[in-house]
């Protein structure tokens, strides 16, 4: 089974992420150890850019998720009212049944809405190892 462009672009953004976060994971830590108890304000503003950051994204990803999720819900709605609308005037379904028609549908549905959610977190996840790559610790 070939892979839909949807699939592919899902994956990179995974592989970029399992690279990207262990980095900024590991940078974060290493400046918490390396400020103790009293941090620097350079520590306390990334540290609070940290907290910022991972709402934000949580917020924009739940939210992109929830709407892309109504998006995919509508258009299996009018997949199976159209279905059951040619079954019932008599027509065949082209390219298959309509059950393996409306599992791709939803297969392909699904994929959309990890990617709408995963997005806000890859885009800040990668930008920040990128940023934070040419930042020294202290």
């Amino acid at each position: 089974m070939p892979r839909s462009r949807k699939t592919a672009s899902l994956a990179r953004q995974s592989a970029e992420l399992a690279s990207a976060v262990p980095q900024v994971v590991a940078h974060r830590v290493a400046r918490m150890a390396l400020a103790g108890a009293a941090p620097s304000e350079r520590d306390r503003k990334e540290f609070q850019r940290m907290v910022d950051e991972k709402n934000a994204a949580f917020g924009e990803s739940w939210n992109a998720m929830a709407q892309q999720a109504l998006r995919v819900q509508q258009a299996l709605a009018a997949s199976l009212v159209s279905s059951f609308w040619q079954v019932s005037m008599g027509r065949q379904a082209s390219g298959g049944t309509v059950v393996a028609q409306l599992q791709k549908k939803a297969v392909s549905g699904a994929m959309s809405v990890l990617g709408h959610g995963m997005a806000p977190v890859h885009r800040r996840a990668v930008a920040n190892a990128k940023r934070l790559s040419k930042t020294s610790l202290r």
